[in-house]
């Protein structure tokens, strides 16, 4: 199945984003046992996070299984049919964030993010940054708000 670009192919897709106190860059194998450690160990703040209502996601799984799904994320984003960056805070994968295009609907984005639990405080701030950055790329997008 082939999915059309979710952006235009003038719209060069940033690469990195600094918020305070944490630090975008796309979501790859590189990030493997940050990114494993960082969800697993949070499973059911994920879930209460606005934008996981389904409950499905995250699952436990193992380090091989989320190295293919990082890599599936990683060609998603050289394709151009969705974005994911790690949230990192130094060298620490501390969250991510997911730009995806809605089903069913051209020109409209799906966006959600989430953080470790001992971060939790950091979440709106996240939240805020993204809706003020995100305002520069040529999608609508859909942000369920933060508390």
């Amino acid at each position: 199945m082939v999915t059309e670009s979710l952006l235009p192919d003038d719209f060069d897709v940033p690469l990195t984003f600094e918020g305070p106190g944490f630090r975008l860059e796309p979501l790859g194998p590189q990030h493997n046992e940050r990114d494993h450690a960082a969800w697993s160990g949070s499973i059911d703040h994920i879930r209460s996070t606005p934008g996981f209502p389904d409950g499905d996601w995250p699952s436990p799984m193992s380090l091989e299984r989320n190295l293919q799904d990082l890599e599936r994320h990683a060609r998603d984003f050289r394709e151009r049919r969705g974005f994911t960056y790690s949230i990192l805070d130094g060298d620490d994968v501390i969250g991510c964030v997911y730009i995806y295009p809605k089903k069913g609907v051209a020109g409209v984005a799906e966006v959600s993010s989430w953080v470790v639990e001992d971060r939790a405080k950091l979440d709106p701030v996240v939240y805020e940054s993204l809706g003020v950055w995100l305002s520069d790329w040529p999608v609508e997008v859909e942000y369920e708000p933060r508390a």
